[in-house]
């Protein structure tokens, strides 16, 4: 690798010591091999703060996904989302389903592929979200709260249509999504609902039109359809637990 590059890299990382220094060292045999420490371990901690900074949690992997659960699922179409395309199309990404389909597991995959390529990601229920949002006295502690889900690269908002809410949370929600609607930030959300009846998550609120007109304007969506899968797990344990019980002995 040239000198220059070998300069360009070092400015790149901040190594203004070494830089003050250049002609001393800029031909030294361990100065390759020192960069690429230096990078490695910045790629680390920047890896681990922005996982930390998601919020993802505990989830399982994608492999584990149960394809044939689903009585309608286009599968090809949610594998295309760990492309993030939609991310670098500035477009948002919906994924409609009933409860307990796997809707939860999937964009919980899609923030933590976005955090390894590099982007900043927060992750969220919409409850989450809202009550934070709600919860704070004055405009400076709102600006903060709002920057907090304005600022990364990827918003992913779990679980929307599950609650209700009052006109002020619509108003904090069409702010977010406002907000990163014009800066080109894209969101990638859960519903359980279709967007048609979003009006009984926000009952009565006067910017529910424009909140969904802007969140679909420029987005991918998903939707699968089936029962829960959570149920047939629970049906299943429940008929392994009967299965490993002794039958009671007959009373003579």
């Amino acid at each position: 690798m040239s000198k220059d590059a070998l300069r360009e890299r070092a400015c790149k990382l901040g190594l203004h010591g070494l830089l003050t220094e250049w002609d001393e060292y800029a031909a030294a045999a361990w100065l390759p091999t020192l960069l690429d420490v230096e990078e490695a371990e910045r790629h680390r901690r920047s890896l681990e703060r922005r996982l930390v900074a998601s919020h993802i949690g505990r989830f399982k992997p994608m492999t584990d996904f149960d394809w044939a659960w689903p009585t309608s699922i286009d599968r090809e179409a949610v594998e295309e989302l760990f492309a993030l395309d939609f991310a670098k199309d500035q477009e948002n990404c919906i994924v409609v389903g009933p409860n307990g389909i796997g809707k939860t597991m999937i964009i919980q995959n899609l923030a933590y592929q976005g955090v390894m390529q590099g982007h900043t990601v927060r992750f969220t229920t919409a409850s989450a979200l809202l009550n934070d949002l709600g919860s704070q006295d004055g405009s400076r502690s709102l600006q903060a709260a709002l920057r907090r889900y304005c600022r990364p690269s990827i918003l992913c908002i779990d679980e929307v249509g599950y609650l209700s809410y009052d006109n002020r949370y619509s108003d904090l929600l069409f702010e977010v999504v406002t907000r990163r609607y014009g800066d080109g930030r894209p969101i990638v959300i859960t519903t359980n609902k279709s967007f048609t009846d979003w009006n009984e998550v926000f009952p009565n609120s006067g910017s529910l039109v424009t909140l969904v007109d802007r969140l679909i304007h420029r987005s991918v969506v998903v939707v699968i359809e089936g029962e829960s899968y959570r149920l047939k797990e629970a049906k299943e344990r429940e008929a392994l637990k009967k299965k490993k019980r002794k039958p009671r002995a007959s009373r003579e």
